[in-house]
């Protein structure tokens, strides 16, 4: 589709949702702003899946073979007893997080597909970072933006592009508690030295038949990303903006279980690339209000524990873009769209993290008393879960 639009949007959030959004909208002929957080696009993270329908996404993109090139190209997988350090199971047909190795999915570093996609959208937007958005007035016309930073603009629609603990959500529709569904579960994700001397390979630590950790490595000179996790029954008060006493939480609150563990845990102390949360999904009835949008786990997450976050993310933002583009004149319409062309398919991948089949501690505890080959029967292969989506061609 090729128009002459000149709406100006704000994209709040340089995240998967937020470029993939700002890729589709400048392609269009909107005028994009992304404002970001942090200083420049952010590195770390933990390693995400372009699936089924996200493919073909890539694809029209024309970023399918960088996404390609760029993946983890993981050789396998061990399960390691934490207590004793040996490993119980060893796979190189596949692994948890990255499904079957003969599968067409790509497992990617979140940072990795955050520059394929920056360098996608080039310098046809502008972008303000080291911000964030302070106040959102709207009218019938547009909406008013503060920054803290930057000086107030005006802008024709606003997207919150920033994720579970969106910014744009809180300000316009409301508290994170209004709509964060707890499923029980809080990770930390963060990157240290390669300390286990892996090449292109996933461990899962297992203690008393449950993961408590994971280590990924892209390549042997590279770093390691690794989780650490702990379940809670009910959520937990802490201060989302304070990496010091998260740290403490975790360190406090997973266990410590052999010296891969508590080397671990050493090594987090100084890692400045660190995320904490807990495993959420974000259940709205409504993601826009007025001229004000969300996309990806900003409006709909699936959960981390889905596996699916991502390519919900491209759907969503590919879908966005499109009936905007198609409804220039009668926003109403066009976000009326956004919603009935998604809601079905947001809400069958927000389904997969109540399936026995995703259920890793399930799948673990199943499991630990099987040896050998039968050892992981029952792990989740989270590409065969993958909900299919027809793509418009707007």
């Amino acid at each position: 589709m090729e128009s002459g639009k000149h709406l100006n949007v704000l994209i709040s959030g340089a995240s998967i949702a937020g470029l993939n959004t700002a890729y589709w909208l400048n392609k269009y002929g909107f005028n994009v702003t992304i404002v970001e957080r942090a200083v420049h696009i952010r590195p770390g993270g933990q390693a995400v899946d372009v699936r089924g329908p996200a493919l073909e996404v890539a694809k029209r993109m024309g970023i399918l073979d960088a996404i390609r090139s760029n993946s983890t190209k993981l050789k396998g997988m061990s399960i390691v007893d934490a207590l004793s350090g040996k490993e119980t199971y060893r796979n190189t047909e596949g692994t948890i997080t990255a499904g079957k190795f003969d599968s067409p999915d790509v497992e990617i570093l979140r940072d990795d597909l955050c520059r394929v996609l920056f360098q996608a959208v080039g310098d046809q937007v502008t972008y303000i970072f080291n911000d964030t958005i302070v106040s959102l007035d709207q009218d019938e016309a547009g909406v008013n933006v503060t920054f803290a930073n930057a000086a107030p603009q005006r802008f024709d629609l606003i997207i919150g592009a920033d994720g579970l603990r969106s910014n744009v959500r809180r300000l316009v529709f409301g508290d994170d508690e209004e709509f964060i569904r707890y499923l029980g579960y809080y990770v930390a994700i963060f990157t240290t030295p390669n300390f286990l001397d892996l090449d292109h390979w996933e461990v899962f630590f297992q203690h008393e038949g449950a993961p408590i950790a994971t280590c990924i490595v892209k390549e042997k000179d590279s770093e390691a990303r690794n989780y650490l996790g702990f379940g809670s029954a009910e959520p937990i008060d802490y201060d989302h903006r304070d990496i010091a006493s998260q740290k403490q939480l975790i360190t406090e609150r997973s266990p410590t279980v052999g010296w891969e563990i508590q080397k671990m845990k050493d090594l987090m102390q100084d890692s400045s690339n660190f995320y904490f949360d807990s495993i959420n999904q974000i259940i709205m009835d409504r993601w826009s209000k007025g001229r004000i949008i969300l996309v990806g786990d900003a409006g709909y997450s699936a959960s981390l524990s889905t596996g699916q976050g991502t390519t919900v993310a491209m759907i969503g933002g590919y879908v966005l873009a499109g009936e905007l583009a198609a409804h220039q004149y009668d926003l109403h319409i066009a976000l009326n769209n956004y919603e009935n062309e998604l809601r079905e398919y947001v809400e069958a991948n927000q389904k997969l993290a109540y399936d026995p089949s995703t259920d890793l501690q399930l799948a673990f505890a199943e499991s630990s008393e099987e040896e050998g080959d039968k050892a992981t029967d029952n792990m989740p292969d989270f590409g065969q879960v993958t909900i299919p989506f027809t793509l418009k061609n707007y």
